[in-house]
């Protein structure tokens, strides 16, 4: 599953990388990308456990970036 999300409050590109490197890192995610231009995180990720596959993404988010906020 593809899934783009807007990203609020992301203040820097080394945040963004070192988010997306958390990311990577996560049990059930397969591609990811965060973009600091943009805002956007873009994700490829399984299905079948989406809804805890985003809590997770959320909460590595807040220990990189604690301001930062992931909009659905």
């Amino acid at each position: 599953m593809k899934k783009v999300f807007k990203l609020e409050d992301l203040d820097c590109a080394a945040c963004a990388a070192k988010m997306e490197e958390a990311i990577k890192k996560v049990k059930g995610v397969q591609e990811v990308s965060v973009n600091f231009v943009t805002q956007r995180l873009k994700l490829e990720l399984d299905e079948e456990n989406y809804d805890t596959i985003i809590k997770e993404i959320k909460k590595v988010c807040k220990k990189v970036e604690p301001d930062c906020t992931i909009l659905d």
